[in-house]
C-alpha cells in the first residue's frame, strides 16, 4: 500500500481544526491526532496518545500540554474522554534503555494506535518523524498548537503520564517523582546523586549513567 505523508511547519496553519478539515475534504473519515510525552525526563517512561474527536467542540480550553496549568489540563483529559475515542501506548524506561528514545516513542505511538476501538483513515503527528505504520499521515511541526486531534492526544499523553509518575512517587518515595515528573530538574539531580539511579530510571541517559556507580 502507498503510504501519503507529508509535513507542515508551524506557519501552514493557525491551531484548531484545519487539517482535519483538509482530511475530511480528502475523503478520510475518521482522523486521529498522535503525541507523545516524557521523551526527555531520566526516569519512567515514554506515553503516546492517539485521539480521535467525533466532535470539535468542547467546553473546556484544549491546547498545547505546555501551554495549560495542571488544572486546565485535567479537566481537559476528563473531557477528551467523554468526546473522543482514545487509544494510549507505552514504552518503559527498559525499552528506551534497549533500544533509544526514537525507536520507543516510535512503539509507544503504534501501541496507543492500536488502542483505539477505531482504526484512523488518516493519522496528523507532532513532530517531523513519519510513524511505521501504513496508514496515510501527516506529520506537524509543534502539532500541539495546529491541530485539536494532536493537542487533545498532548494533553491525555501528558496527564497519563503524569499520574504515572505520581504512582512511581509512592512506590520510590526519595526520588520525589511526583514533583519533578522524571525531568531533569536540580531537585532530581541532588536525590539521584544522594540515592543513585532508581529501578525506574533510564539507564542510557548520560546524567543518570554518571551516577549509576
Amino acid at each position: 500500500m502507498h503510504v501519503s505523508t507529508t509535513c507542515a511547519k508551524v506557519g501552514d496553519a493557525p491551531a484548531n481544526w484545519r487539517h482535519e478539515r483538509w482530511a475530511l475534504a480528502h475523503g478520510y473519515r475518521i482522523i486521529a491526532g498522535l503525541d507523545e510525552a516524557g521523551r526527555g525526563p531520566w526516569a519512567g517512561p515514554v506515553v503516546a496518545a492517539a485521539v480521535v474527536v467525533r466532535k470539535p467542540l468542547f467546553q473546556v480550553r484544549i491546547d498545547d500540554s505546555k501551554r495549560l496549568s495542571p488544572h486546565q489540563r485535567l479537566r481537559a483529559y476528563t473531557a477528551i474522554w467523554q468526546q473522543a475515542h482514545v487509544g494510549v501506548g507505552l514504552a518503559s524506561h527498559a525499552a528506551i534503555d534497549a533500544t533509544n528514545i526514537l525507536i520507543a516513542t516510535q512503539q509507544a505511538m503504534r501501541h496507543a494506535l492500536a488502542n483505539l476501538r477505531i482504526t484512523p483513515h488518516f493519522v496528523l503527528v507532532d513532530g517531523i518523524i513519519p510513524q511505521l505504520t501504513d496508514m496515510p499521515q501527516r506529520c506537524l511541526i509543534a502539532g500541539e498548537r495546529q491541530s485539536l486531534s494532536i493537542a487533545c492526544a498532548s494533553i491525555v499523553a501528558k496527564v497519563t503520564r503524569d499520574h504515572l509518575m505520581a504512582f512511581y512517587h509512592r512506590l520510590f518515595p526519595v526520588y520525589e517523582f511526583a514533583r519533578h515528573k522524571g525531568y531533569g530538574t536540580a531537585l532530581h539531580r541532588h536525590r539521584l546523586q544522594r540515592f543513585g539511579p532508581s529501578p525506574l530510571h533510564r539507564l542510557s541517559f548520560r546524567p543518570v549513567t554518571e551516577w549509576a556507580g
